[in-house]
């Protein structure tokens, strides 16, 4: 039997769903994450949903994101951001928060947070 992965430790779409939604309540309701909050626009929702789409296929689960002719690239689209250390740092402290309180399982987990600190990382412009 193979390892379940990150898709299905999370609880498939819900588990991905409730993560990317948190994720973004939280950033809109911590002041400490004003800086990165301010990154984005003021309704929520639709990137609520592409990270939710990007998250989906990035952790094993439908790639029909990815396979649209739309999908920003990532990487591309943050570098125009002025990502510093204190952003990473909001976005991570926020996204762990989120982990925390949606990934029920350990493994899953111990998987995301160090995946989501190299992402965030390598984000930063400066």
């Amino acid at each position: 039997m193979s390892e379940p992965t990150p898709y299905e430790l999370l609880g498939g779409d819900d588990g991905v769903r409730r993560l990317a939604t948190r994720f973004y309540e939280i950033m809109a309701g911590r002041p400490e994450a004003a800086a990165v909050r301010g990154m984005h626009d003021d309704d929520l929702a639709p990137i609520t949903e592409n990270l939710y789409g990007f998250l989906r296929g990035w952790t094993g689960g439908p790639r029909d994101w990815f396979e649209r002719t739309d999908a920003p690239c990532i990487m591309s689209l943050h570098r125009r951001l002025p990502i510093g250390e204190a952003e990473r740092d909001q976005w991570l402290d926020c996204m762990n928060r989120a982990i925390e309180e949606t990934v029920a399982s350990p493994d899953a987990r111990e998987l995301l947070q160090p995946a989501f600190t190299r992402i965030a990382d390598a984000m930063r412009s400066r």
